[in-house]
């Protein structure tokens, strides 16, 4: 028994040892996120600078331009007064004028995209110094309770083993760095792509005064190339995470995925819905999506159907999911057996487990595949 109650009280003890290491990092974490929040607003602020100059520098130049459009038109009609030396320079200025105009309104256009970014990236900084602020109070409790009644720690034991909190967690720190890495990219080789074509755009109209065909026909090109890379780039931006989930939510989200899915593998699709509709936590929306683009994936690559029919339902406490296809299909026992044609569903199986569902699979050799997969959604009731 004294042998029990040490085994309890070293427990404990390093408990609380890693809570107090915990909150430490936490607060490493808190004081990161507001230096990061501090140099976003400064930046912001600079690029609003920026933007205002530039709004104001394009309504002058557009003024100018104006005006030595209508300087042309006078020197161009009256080759008493003027001669030719004067039509020329009026021509020059205001292709000049044109050019600086062009250039200064792909900035306003990339400085107001860059301000909407930055904006957005603040209110995400700010939410996120507030939910460590939040979870460094909740640890703080966590290591009350545990310093104090042996009681109140077994009913903290207790909750953590939820297994669908702790399977939506890893789901959400998963979708969290699937949002870090799409905004990297965004931010750093999106933007370069995206300016550098603005570069060759305004370079091959130079050259092409010139005549300079050669030239001309490699900038052309490699626009093209820089184009299919930047568009390249937004589909892996959007692979990482698809910013309509948060903003539109789970089923016009899917509604896309669904029909970009059709686009591609020409394979016809057909998604319905059922019951009514209602958002889920962004964690649940998130999983749900990852199960319907892996069942979809795994249909294309292993059973070559022509059709494809995506259905979810609605229902009081719980989502289901509906993946059919007529594709080749395969023996369900098979399953059991590991084999790496049937890696992708054994790990969808994984996943709905970690949620506290279930999956069921109905298929036969040449007869097509239907999975059936049920979520319960009312994870958030039970936690509290």
């Amino acid at each position: 028994m004294d042998y029990q109650a040490d085994a309890i009280d070293r427990v404990i003890k390093n408990a609380i040892r890693v809570m107090d290491e915990s909150k430490y990092q936490m607060f490493e974490i808190l004081e990161s996120s507001r230096d990061e929040l501090a140099s976003l607003n400064q930046e912001l602020q600079k690029v609003l600078k920026e933007t205002t100059e530039t709004l104001e520098k394009v309504d002058q130049l557009e003024l100018n331009y104006r005006r030595s459009r209508i300087r042309l038109t006078e020197v161009s009609r009256d080759f008493v007064r003027y001669k030719e030396e004067d039509i020329k320079q009026a021509y020059e200025k205001a292709t000049q004028l044109q050019l600086d105009l062009m250039i200064y309104r792909e900035k306003e256009i990339y400085l107001k995209a860059r301000r909407d970014e930055l904006q957005k990236r603040v209110r995400s900084v700010e939410s996120s110094v507030e939910r460590a602020e939040s979870i460094g109070s909740q640890m703080g409790v966590v290591l009350e309770y545990l310093s104090g009644e042996l009681g109140q720690v077994s009913r903290i034991i207790e909750t953590a083993k939820n297994r669908q909190v702790i399977g939506l967690k890893i789901i959400l720190a998963q979708e969290e760095e699937r949002k870090r890495i799409a905004r990297e990219i965004h931010d750093g080789p999106a933007q370069l792509l995206a300016n550098l074509v603005l570069r060759t755009e305004i370079v091959e109209r130079m050259l092409a005064k010139q005549e300079f065909k050669m030239v001309q026909d490699e900038i052309v090109d490699l626009k093209g190339q820089v184009r299919s890379s930047l568009e390249e780039m937004r589909k892996v931006i959007f692979n990482l995470r698809p910013m309509a989930l948060d903003d539109l939510g789970l089923i016009p989200t899917l509604r896309k995925y669904v029909h970009d899915f059709e686009e591609k593998t020409k394979i016809r699709m057909l998604f319905e819905t059922r019951g009514k509709e209602h958002r889920l936590s962004s964690a649940m929306e998130a999983a749900i999506y990852r199960l319907v683009q892996e069942a979809l994936t795994n249909a294309a690559k292993h059973a070559y159907p022509t059709y494809v029919l995506v259905e979810l339902t609605y229902q009081a406490q719980m989502i289901k999911i509906v993946v059919q296809d007529n594709g080749l299909g395969f023996k369900v026992e098979s399953l059991e057996q590991k084999s790496k044609s049937h890696f992708g569903l054994i790990g969808m199986r994984e996943r709905v487990e970690l949620l506290e569902g279930r999956m069921e699979i109905e298929s036969a050799e040449n007869q097509g595949t239907k999975i059936i997969i049920h979520i319960p959604t009312n994870v958030e009731k039970r936690k509290e």
